[in-house]
């Protein structure tokens, strides 16, 4: 258990979570929403630091990240708990244990992984990121900041894969720590945010919108879900929110698979990725890429000027980056993304 910073103190021995959009007030011996960030004699402790219940050393394709070090290791790692309830969850034996009588010193059972020893593995391996996944990572921001100012001496690069969710306050204190960041937007509904997703979507637009801002490597990822979030109307909303922000945002539209309380809903028709791609190219976007299935048309990435293949991918563990540092050999046009 470890002090959180993300807070400020209430009367009567309350406090105020910063960490995101919910900006929870916490009463005394309560949690938030996302149930690691608990309010200890008045002030916000965070459960989870140095206690990953997941950790795993992924392709950098697998986050899906396709224009930041392509085709490089990167060391991953989540804890539970989680500020949404997605009800197609797909890690939510991790995500919602939170909410479901979860025992605070079920935690501490398990294995310790202090910022010295991540980062410590990270340069003996020669990995050179930390991708904070899994569930969401902004409700452990604290503990990602504590890896990372160890980590970024040595020349290590910060992911996070978020909701989206960050407040202001968040995005203040992960500068100079997170270099990159993929952002689900799940929807283009208010509704379906608040009824699927058990949240909002404005903060979520605005943190993609702030992000690049920043000047943040930013990569968006859209699960379409037959039914729910695939029509074409919708589709063309979220592909035009994103041009809007930058045509150079790469957008990676995924296929469904039937998870948690969503079971009774059937795969992604691929053709129904195809369709969002096209959509997605008639809107403007440069880089569209389609995942949960294999393609490995809609998974290279390609000169937007001459069409040339750059980068091949054969699934998220086999890439071929022919591009040396983001130029295309043939007409020069430099791609943007972080290439070393």
């Amino acid at each position: 258990m470890r002090e959180a910073v993300l807070y400020k103190k209430l009367d009567k021995g309350g406090v105020q979570c910063l960490a995101c959009a919910w900006r929870c007030t916490i009463a005394e011996g309560k949690r938030g929403v996302c149930g690691v960030r608990k309010n200890v004699d008045g002030e916000l402790q965070l459960l989870v630091h140095s206690f990953p219940v997941s950790v795993n050393l992924d392709p950098v394709e697998k986050k899906p990240l396709y224009h930041f070090l392509p085709g490089t290791k990167i060391f991953s790692l989540g804890t539970v708990g989680c500020n949404f309830a997605c009800e197609f969850c797909q890690n939510f034996d991790i995500s919602q244990v939170t909410k479901t009588g979860w025992n605070v010193a079920e935690v501490e059972e398990g294995q310790e992984y202090t910022p010295e020893t991540i980062v410590q593995y990270c340069r003996d391996h020669h990995i050179p990121s930390i991708a904070f996944t899994y569930n969401e990572p902004t409700i452990f921001s604290e503990y990602a900041v504590d890896v990372m100012k160890l980590a970024k001496p040595h020349g290590i690069s910060g992911v996070y894969v978020s909701n989206g969710y960050e407040t202001k306050e968040a995005l203040d204190f992960l500068e100079g720590f997170i270099d990159a960041y993929n952002i689900d937007l799940k929807s283009f509904r208010k509704d379906f945010y608040q009824k699927v997703c058990h949240a909002r979507l404005a903060p979520v637009l605005e943190t993609i919108k702030a992000l690049h801002r920043r000047s943040k490597w930013l990569e968006i990822t859209t699960l379409l879900i037959p039914g729910k979030n695939d029509h074409a109307e919708e589709i063309a909303q979220i592909a035009e929110f994103i041009k809007d922000v930058s045509p150079d945002i790469p957008w990676h539209i995924s296929a469904f698979h039937p998870e948690y309380k969503m079971t009774e809903i059937g795969i992604t028709p691929s053709e129904k990725l195809f369709e969002a791609y096209e959509i997605g190219k008639k809107s403007g976007l440069k880089y569209i890429y389609t995942g949960n299935i294999a393609d490995k048309r809609h998974s290279n990435t390609n000169c937007p000027q001459c069409g040339s293949v750059l980068i091949e991918r054969d699934g998220m563990y086999h890439t071929k980056v022919i591009a040396e540092k983001g130029i295309c050999p043939k007409c020069q046009t430099k791609i943007p993304g972080v290439w070393e």
